[in-house]
């Protein structure tokens, strides 16, 4: 058989392929429940219903006319901080009201094979895909009018960056395989100092952002490594040193793991009512358009999520075949439900100085980078979820920001970060647009702190008579005294 023909052949065969992946694709499965439905503190979770082939349904990316912006819930309002952007991802505000954005894509462009092609073609259809501008960009208010008159790059030469924090004149930046310490004091334009090298990372990976947080003591940082695959799928061992979040001790220099069992966590912020760790969290894919949900959750110390096994808590992937851990039976529950598909990414929590009016002062918000496998399509919005006097979330997710999301399923863009600006506004990137957009409620004033959620420790036993104690009674006894619950 001459070359020609085995070509010719060939070709045919893919093409075959391709359009019988394109025939499941273009089908896939329809959603049984709304979004709501599959959101807050119990969400409504349907049977799995394991895919050969992904529901796709990418929206196009078609950016925003001139005149057009966001539709803001009741009572708040928007506008464009900066524009022209190349792909802007995270937002960092420092001290001094500077506001940082991370202009970056992933470094995991051009895989091999035809599914790899597929999904290169897919991502690019999405807007994600082309070459990384590899940059961190600082903007400036200069004349407080609510728009960055002053743009400049503070530090380029990156590999996929995501993460930003500053602490005591350093400059952290999370490239996608490594943490780097820049010398920087608040005001430069230019970082031109050699950085030391914090940590390495598992690089790239199909979850390639890094994403830090410095404790409010200034001591530790944490950072965020989403899983390589779906669920483990090129085995346990290419998923090590991800899906989960590392903490840092900068005096020491020693890292753990902080957490585990996190598919692919993103947003990270500390709660003002108990002072813990927070973190947003991307699930699973190919179990059908209404699971897995995305979550909200607390990050305790030594947490366990169970991916790639389990779950929400307790529901067995049964696709997953590899030796279930002994720690399966200590799985933890998320705390808040984000809806199936949705992309949580970038979340602030309410705080001090946040000036978005009473209806939004105590609780999250949450961009929702917006679904490419569910049918209808999910997120493509801010969201705020309410909390209580204690610090637990309720109710469902309540808009802030749409309008990304067109009618014919073409999106105009995809939030992506959310952070507090120095005034009390609520900055949003939009990758896919370029844009950062600027959140107000026009006449109100900066909220005061949350109130710190408090605790009255045991007294101590005094007295030992058999199966009875007595405990001390004074109020002014030296051990009972009110503590953080940490």
């Amino acid at each position: 058989m001459s070359i020609l023909k085995k070509l010719g052949i060939a070709l045919l065969v893919i093409l075959l392929l391709l359009a019988i992946f394109a025939y499941f694709v273009t089908r896939g499965d329809t959603a049984g429940l709304s979004v709501a439905e599959v959101s807050g503190t119990d969400p409504t979770l349907e049977e799995a219903d394991a895919e050969t082939f992904p529901t796709v349904a990418i929206a196009d990316p078609v950016g925003w006319a001139e005149a057009e912006k966001p539709v803001a819930a009741e009572g708040l309002a928007v506008n464009r901080f900066a524009e022209g952007l190349d792909h802007p991802r995270t937002l960092y505000a420092l001290p001094n009201g500077d506001i940082l954005v991370s202009l970056t894509r992933s470094p995991n462009q051009g895989g091999g094979g035809i599914m790899g092609w597929i999904a290169n073609k897919l991502m690019t259809k999405a807007g994600a895909n082309g070459p990384s501008a590899n940059q961190v960009v600082l903007l400036r208010d200069e004349d407080g009018d609510g728009t960055a008159e002053t743009r400049s790059v503070l530090v380029d030469g990156l590999d996929s960056p995501s993460g930003i924090a500053w602490s005591d004149d350093t400059l952290y930046i999370a490239n996608h395989d490594e943490v780097l310490a820049f010398p920087y004091e608040l005001g430069g334009d230019r970082v031109t100092a050699e950085p030391r090298k914090v940590a390495d990372l598992a690089a790239g990976g199909g979850h390639w952002m890094r994403n830090l947080e410095i404790h409010p003591d200034g001591q530790r940082l944490y950072v965020a490594v989403g899983s390589d695959t779906n669920i483990a799928d090129k085995g346990m061992e290419a998923e090590e040193g991800r899906a989960l979040i590392w903490e840092f001790d900068l005096v020491s220099g020693r890292r753990r793991q902080f957490a585990g069992g996190l598919r692919n966590p993103n947003g990270l912020d500390f709660s003002p009512w108990s002072g813990e760790l927070w973190t947003t969290v991307n699930e699973r894919d190919m179990l059908g358009s209404d699971l897995v949900p995305d979550y909200l959750t607390n990050v305790p110390i030594g947490a366990q999520y169970g991916w790639p096994w389990v779950y929400w808590g307790d529901n067995y992937d049964r696709r997953v075949k590899h030796p279930t851990p002994q720690y399966i039976n200590y799985i933890r529950k998320p705390e808040y439900a984000l809806g199936p598909h949705v992309a949580a990414l970038g979340f602030v929590f309410s705080r001090e100085g946040a000036a978005l009016g009473e209806a939004f002062g105590s609780g999250a918000f949450i961009a929702r980078h917006g679904s490419w496998n569910r049918k209808p399509p999910s997120g493509y919005d801010v969201v705020y979820v309410a909390f209580d006097a204690r610090g637990n979330p309720t109710g469902k997710p309540v808009p802030v920001l749409t309008g990304f999301l067109k009618d014919d399923g073409d999106t105009r863009g995809r939030p992506t970060w959310v952070e507090w600006a120095g005034d009390g506004s609520l900055l949003v990137s939009d990758d896919t647009a370029g844009i950062i957009w600027r959140v107000t409620s026009p006449g109100a004033t900066p909220q005061s702190a949350i109130e710190r959620v408090r605790g009255d420790r045991l007294p101590p036993q005094r007295e030992l008579r058999g199966q009875a104690a007595t405990f001390g009674q004074d109020e002014d006894d030296d051990y009972a005294r009110y503590v953080t619950p940490e």
